[in-house]
């Protein structure tokens, strides 16, 4: 009996970034919110559940950009990543067959964008922001978009 408190103070530490996560599975932002983002992040990567998708809400400037979209089984996409603040960049994926865009680059280094979607964390080296499109599904229930330098592409 003298381990039980040790124990349950070692699993309130463990569940703690599940509960945070748990909190934020609720709702969409309804602005640019980059700290919450921050959060969930660090919650993956101190431990917390994978395979968990959470709606986001971000905004910063393009660092990058793949200059090719590339076919995958869902379609064609473009990618970018995006500087959101304290040295963290985040990789987003647009899947250009459901958006409302231009031909790929519509992006390009130093633009503004803000972005609406799903993070998805498989790894630290595997995670971005996709479901950027005005589509909606069985199991995600946000419609998506991108707006670069005022020009909103859903």
């Amino acid at each position: 009996m003298i381990f039980r408190p040790v124990l349950l103070a070692a699993a309130a530490c463990l569940l703690a970034p599940v509960a945070a996560m748990a909190q934020n599975l609720g709702s969409m932002p309804a602005s640019c919110d980059n700290s919450k983002f921050l959060s969930d992040q660090q919650g993956f990567e101190q431990g917390g559940p994978r395979r968990i998708d959470l709606p986001e809400h971000i905004c910063g400037q393009v660092i990058a950009l793949s200059p090719r979209a590339r076919r995958t089984r869902s379609g064609v996409h473009g990618y970018f990543y995006l500087n959101v603040g304290q040295g963290v960049s985040i990789r987003i994926v647009s899947n250009l067959d459901e958006m409302n865009a231009p031909q790929w680059p519509w992006v390009k280094k130093g633009d503004q964008v803000e972005v609406q979607g799903r993070y998805y964390f498989d790894s630290p080296r595997q995670q971005g922001v996709d479901w950027t499109h005005r589509g909606t599904g069985r199991k995600w229930q946000w419609p998506g978009y991108i707006v670069v330098n005022g020009t909103r592409y859903e």
